[in-house]
Formats: structure tokens, C-alpha cells, sequence
């Protein structure tokens, strides 16, 4: 048997991928420059969105949703719990109070009776709203966006898990995620360990023209150079028919969330190979879910969605540690002592010391109960079968033990 250690996830980088970023550094940019809107033009187009806004990571991809969104001190935003920090992070930068929405207990998904029950107990309007797409399976989109229009909430789609994913709209068809179909603007990561990457990176996308004008401007310090934007005539044109050339007005307090050009040539060159990560982490996911069929309760995969076709970005098995008589973190050591990496996705973010203190104590039994039995096994487009075969087998292995 091999000894290479399996991660629980890596990124692929090819020889076209280096060759890209080693001609663009060889060109005029380094910072900004045209490859940034090269890169944001095509993201778009694979999403099925208007526009897309790249910026330096997931992370402040989601605090830019929620100043485009106008969300500020003293608002109230829904975060899912079942997600990494961020998700409630983005909101919080503003001065947001949070509400932390349950999951289901076997996707770790907010669903349509989660969403609806935070929003009943939020007990003031909400602003804004964020749903995550959690491992790659997507949420009830139609019916979480109705129970927002409802209440006024402006909803925005966490997809850092989810390139490459569609589900199925209210009229029976497929939409993808990205598209904004359902929603005000959807968040992608391109981490190493996400499904594209750009080393790190994140992208906004949006439909609407107003939003994508708001969220370059804060992007880039709230700076405008557009003369027809100018507030201070006298100082911009200074007594001539044109703007003086140096001139710039800071119109609001932005961002330094810019990206370098090389950066962006790396993560379109990623971009076309999407197809090929997708087909391949499909691939791979039926070999897994083949494997772990059949197992009992004591270990299952996490369930897909009946409306959705996800490409997964992680894959998450559900182990019974009670039943199986050994604590999760046993249960890594010995798959690691086998050279299987694993990992937890996510210690609900209610549960954080933090967000005990910021929005008090929660009791949300579903994303619990997920907690509780998640675990991620090694899942990424380099692993061949026989790399598979061999996790299947240590995990096995393992709970025979």
C-alpha cells in the first residue's frame, strides 16, 4: 500500500496554469490590470450572472455583500450556523446584531422551516440574510427567496463550497449557482482547497447593475475617477471643460479588497478547467458513495438533495462515534496513523465564544446533531480510484477495529 498522505482536500495546479502567471509576470501589471476584468468577464459568463466582482478572498467577498446591501450598526442579519466563520463574519464587520439559523441534521443544510423559524424569532425586521450551499449541496433556493421577498430580506447566496452546482428553480428547470436567480448577489472562495483556485480569492456576482457599480467602488477605498461622478466641481475641473488628470474624490469609506493581475490570470486559466474538476470530483463521489453504501447507521454519507446536482467541494461521511465506541478525534488519529487526513466542517459558529457573547445563547438541535457525527475524508480531482480505494479501506479498517 502507498504511504503518500491523503489531505482532505488539495488544489491542482498544471503546467498551463504556471506557464499563464509566468507570462503575465513577465508583462506590465502586477497589481490591477486588464486581467482582472478578463477573469471577472468569463466568471460571469460560467455562472450564468451579469457581472462578477473579484476580490482578495472569500471573506471579504461576504463583508462587500453586506455593505452593498447597506446593512450597518444596529441591523440584523441571519447567518446559517452549520458554516465557516465567515458567513457570519461578513455581516458582523458592519456592526450587524447576528441570528443564527439551524440546519438539518443530516445535510447540515438551513432549510425552508429553519429559515423561517429565525426569521419568527428574530422579532424585529431582518436585513439581510445569508444561506450557505454547505459541502456543495445547494439549499431550497425558490422557497428560502419567497420567505425573504416576504419579509423584506435582502438574501445572499454563500456558494464558497459550490462552483459548478445547479438546482432545480420553482418552474421544474435548472439554475445555476452564481446566476442569482434567487437571490441579491451569491459568494464564491477560490481558497487551494476550493474547486477552482487563485491561491486566495473570492468573487461576488450580481445581476443587478446598481450593486456591481457599489461593490467596485467599495472595493477599491470608495474612490471614484469618473468626472461625472464628481461632487467638488470647483476642485475637479478647476475652472476648466475637463478634469484635471490626477484627480480622484473618495465618496465614501471603502477597501483595499483589490487583487493582483497574476493572481487572476492563474484562477481564468483555473476557470477553464472546470469542467474537468467537476467531472472528476462527480466521478469520484460515486465511486465514494458506492463504497459506502450498505454500511448501517453507523457510518453514511452525508445525503444528497432531491432538487439539486452538486459539484461537492468536500465529502462529509456521518459516523455514529456513540456506537462505535470511539471518540471523532480517535477516529482521526487512526485514519492519520494510515496517512488518511480528515477534518471537521464546522463547529457551529453559535457555539463560538464570540458570537456566545454577541447574540447569546442559542439552542439549535439540528446543526448540533450534525456536528456532532461530521466528518470529511480526502476528496479533490488529484486522488485516482486506487487513492479512494485506499480510504474506503482505512476507514473500514478503522471501524472494524
Amino acid at each position: 500500500m502507498s504511504d503518500k498522505f491523503l489531505p482532505y482536500g488539495r488544489h491542482w495546479i498544471d503546467e498551463d496554469d504556471i506557464a499563464a502567471v509566468a507570462e503575465s509576470l513577465r508583462g506590465d501589471w502586477l497589481t490591477t490590470g486588464p486581467a482582472v476584468e478578463a477573469f471577472e468577464t468569463a466568471f460571469a459568463e460560467t455562472v450564468g450572472a451579469r457581472y462578477a466582482v473579484v476580490v482578495a478572498n472569500g471573506t471579504v467577498a461576504l463583508h462587500l455583500a453586506a455593505l452593498a446591501a447597506h446593512v450597518g450598526p444596529g441591523d440584523l442579519g441571519i447567518a446559517p450556523t452549520m458554516s465557516f466563520l465567515a458567513s457570519a463574519n461578513g455581516m458582523c464587520y458592519t456592526g450587524a446584531d447576528i441570528l443564527f439559523a439551524d440546519a438539518d441534521p443530516d445535510t447540515g443544510l438551513v432549510t425552508p422551516e429553519t429559515f423561517s423559524a429565525a426569521v419568527a424569532r428574530a422579532g424585529r425586521p431582518v436585513k439581510m440574510a445569508v444561506v450557505v450551499h454547505l459541502n456543495g449541496n445547494p439549499v431550497a433556493m425558490p422557497e428560502i427567496a419567497r420567505i425573504a421577498a416576504e419579509h423584506g430580506i435582502v438574501l445572499v447566496e454563500d456558494a464558497c463550497h459550490a462552483l459548478g452546482t445547479t438546482y432545480r428553480d420553482e418552474h421544474g428547470a435548472m439554475a445555476k449557482v452564481g446566476a442569482c436567480r434567487h437571490s441579491a448577489m451569491t459568494v464564491f472562495s477560490l481558497h487551494p482547497v476550493k474547486t477552482i483556485t487563485m491561491g486566495e480569492g473570492g468573487v461576488v456576482t450580481t445581476q443587478d447593475p446598481d450593486v456591481y457599480e457599489r461593490l467596485k467602488l467599495l472595493r477599491s477605498h470608495g474612490m471614484v475617477k469618473a468626472p461625472a461622478q464628481f461632487v467638488d466641481r470647483e476642485l475637479a475641473f478647476s475652472g476648466n471643460e475637463r478634469a484635471n488628470p490626477w484627480y480622484y474624490e473618495m465618496q465614501e469609506l471603502g477597501f483595499n479588497y483589490r487583487v493582483p493581475d497574476f493572481a487572476c490570470v492563474l484562477a481564468h486559466s483555473q476557470l477553464k478547467k472546470l469542467s474537468l474538476f467537476a467531472e472528476r470530483r462527480t466521478r469520484l463521489k460515486a465511486l465514494y458513495d458506492e463504497s459506502f453504501a450498505g454500511l448501517g447507521n453507523l457510518v453514511t454519507p452525508v445525503p444528497a438533495v432531491s432538487y439539486g446536482e452538486p459539484v461537492l467541494h468536500l465529502y462529509p461521511l456521518l459516523i455514529d462515534f456513540a456506537a462505535l465506541g470511539k471518540d471523532r478525534a480517535r477516529v482521526m488519529a487512526e485514519l492519520r496513523a494510515l496517512r488518511i487526513g480528515t477534518q471537521v466542517h464546522y463547529i457551529p459558529i453559535h457555539r463560538q465564544p464570540y458570537y456566545v457573547r454577541h447574540s447569546g445563547e442559542a439552542e439549535l438541535p439540528g446543526a448540533d446533531a450534525y456536528y456532532a457525527r461530521v466528518l470529511s475524508i480526502p476528496y479533490y480531482p488529484l486522488m485516482t480510484e486506487l487513492d479512494a480505494e485506499r480510504v474506503v479501506d482505512a476507514v473500514r479498517q478503522v471501524l472494524s477495529r
